[in-house]
């Protein structure tokens, strides 16, 4: 396993995050992997050198932060993990029970860190911008969970790049704690993010940790899974004929690379500059498996532009 700073922090990860999306409850979701199914996946990550692990409070409405935290204090020491976890979406019934509120904030941290089992967690993600609050508001509340010792490092995920640009502004103007990481979807046959985004992070020394590497799955799938017999957004997403010539390149590159199309798009990913370490939604240890082979695939500069050349603009698919 390779470890990297976390943008200009001092924080090492590894070059590759789990991400925990698909352990929960079937009945939220029904390709996602209840607790039995979902441990031996943490275990052989831990078993792989991954320290990176990646969740919200919305994963199965707690349940995939609860399986998480009890797996890695079974496979792990807390002390060589780095934990995030995200809020945003709604917790409860109530009103306040969602949001990037200050009260809302408070709660949810103190929920998250109950589920996970842990007093602090590494990195604490806003999950989604809440036009329903003012930007300061959310900003101060998460310089003082920081304060307070509950979360080392803050990080944001689903913004462009003017409301990130902002965000950093008004912490520098403040003196509050400065946002660290940015998770938005990048991958082959989505790069609106070179636009503005990635310039962005780059100039800001900020640690960028994409989700959705491999396209939910749209560049590795070979047949059906319960994923794409279930995830309505794979066909949102992902279904445009032009797509399917990426994926063929793909295929072509890993044909004469012999190994899995999956690797060679993860290997894509990795060899860009700006990424420090993809989440990867693995639902099989093999998945796993798979995305760390991908550090030792080297892509020369003509596959990568060979994979790069059929990219047409998209509409920005961010879940904003």
């Amino acid at each position: 396993m390779e470890y990297v700073n976390l943008g200009a922090t001092g924080l090492k990860v590894s070059r590759i995050c789990l991400g925990a999306f698909g352990f929960g409850d079937p009945a939220w979701q029904k390709w996602v992997l209840p607790e039995g199914e979902a441990r031996p996946i943490i275990r052989r990550a831990v078993e792989l050198g991954i320290n990176f692990f990646d969740t919200a409070d919305m994963y199965s409405e707690g349940e995939s932060e609860a399986i998480l935290g009890r797996a890695l204090r079974d496979y792990a020491r807390r002390d060589d993990l780095v934990v995030c976890t995200k809020p945003f979406h709604p917790t409860g019934p109530g009103v306040n029970e969602r949001g990037l509120s200050r009260k809302h904030l408070f709660d949810a941290i103190d929920r998250s860190l109950s589920k996970l089992g842990m007093e602090y967690v590494d990195i604490y993600e806003i999950h989604r911008v809440d036009r329903s609050v003012p930007l300061e508001e959310t900003l101060e509340a998460l310089n003082d969970i920081v304060r307070a010792g509950k979360a080392r490092y803050i990080g944001a995920s689903n913004l462009v790049a003017w409301q990130f640009a902002r965000a950093l502004y008004l912490q520098k103007q403040h003196g509050w704690a400065r946002f660290v990481a940015m998770q938005n979807q990048y991958n082959l046959v989505y790069r609106e993010e070179e636009r503005e985004m990635v310039p962005l992070c780059l100039a800001e020394g900020i640690g960028y940790t994409p989700y959705s590497p491999l396209a939910r799955g749209f560049l590795a799938r070979t047949g059906e899974s319960p994923r794409a017999e279930h995830d309505a957004q794979i066909r949102r997403m992902y279904d445009e004929p032009e797509l399917e010539v990426i994926r063929a390149r793909v295929g072509e590159v890993a044909g004469r690379l012999e190994v899995a199309p999956s690797k060679v798009a993860m290997a894509w990913l990795l060899h860009q500059g700006v990424v420090t370490a993809p989440v990867v939604g693995a639902t099989s240890a093999r998945h796993v498996e798979d995305a760390v082979a991908a550090l030792k695939v080297k892509l020369s500069q003509q596959d990568q532009e060979f994979l790069q050349q059929p990219y047409r603009p998209r509409q920005v698919l961010l879940h904003l």
